[in-house]
């Protein structure tokens, strides 16, 4: 276990990149996540750590992506915890910056993807991938990440973020990994915390329904019948996507069909 070394401003950061990258040579991994880290974080962690020299994590909840005030506000932020599993998963830099470090321009550029991005999560949350892509492409770039991990639970969001940077010709892989799950298929998020002990259990159903119907109009029927308010569940060429409300919590799933 390392202690990880806390940066938060840009400055910092690129300072630190550019004597890894010119000086040592090492190669970069880097997992970018809002907070509230979970088993599926750390695997992404591990992973940036066996196939790196360096492991950096960042930690910054982007408000540009919440279309909803009341559901940033209830974003979950446990600090203490997050450094910790920082710091037993050998995490070299937490990369901790503000708001206006991030944005100095305040947001008035930004990234925009004009097909699949409109689709989905997207339809229903205006300006919610103009918000990750924007903030992705500039922790990539602050980084210097030679490859960038994240887990397949937003395969929308994994899907733009690898098209992007084959678009941009940016010099990083984008790296997917399968997502983990609670043992009762109830897919892990920073989100279930703000569930009940019940609705945690009752969620699980969400991912239950989508691997046993093989009609989504039917997977439709039987999680509105249990108290989800269904936002989308469709199926596009190989994979069934879902986004479901349960206690004011949205909560989204895929897999594979």
């Amino acid at each position: 276990m390392v202690k990880t070394k806390i940066i938060k401003t840009v400055p910092e950061m690129i300072s630190w990149r550019n004597q890894q990258l010119s000086q040592f040579k090492q190669s970069i991994g880097f997992v970018p996540t809002m907070g509230a880290l979970h088993d599926g974080h750390a695997s992404l962690l591990k992973k940036a750590r066996e196939e790196n020299d360096l492991c950096v994590l960042s930690l910054f909840v982007n408000p540009t992506q919440f279309n909803n005030s009341t559901d940033l506000e209830k974003y979950p932020k446990t600090f203490e915890q997050d450094y910790q599993m920082a710091c037993d998963n050998n995490v070299d830099i937490l990369f901790y910056p503000a708001y206006n470090d991030i944005y100095p321009d305040q947001y008035r550029y930004q990234v925009t993807e004009n097909d699949f991005s409109k689709r989905l999560c997207g339809a229903h949350r205006p300006g919610h991938f103009n918000g990750v892509l924007t903030v992705v492409l500039k922790l990539l770039q602050i980084t210097g990440a030679h490859r960038s991990y994240f887990g397949l639970k937003d395969y929308q969001q994994y899907k733009l973020i690898q098209d992007m940077v084959k678009s941009l010709f940016l010099p990083v892989e984008i790296i997917g990994l399968p997502t983990i799950r609670e043992n009762t298929g109830l897919a892990m998020s920073s989100r279930n915390l703000r569930l009940s002990e019940q609705g945690r259990i009752k969620a699980s159903l969400i991912y239950k329904t989508i691997v046993s119907q093989s009609n989504p109009m039917e997977a439709h029927k039987i999680l509105s019948e249990n108290g989800f308010e269904v936002e989308y569940l469709e199926d596009i060429e190989n994979r069934r996507y879902i986004a479901a409300h349960l206690e004011g919590v949205r909560l989204i799933d895929n897999v594979e069909i």
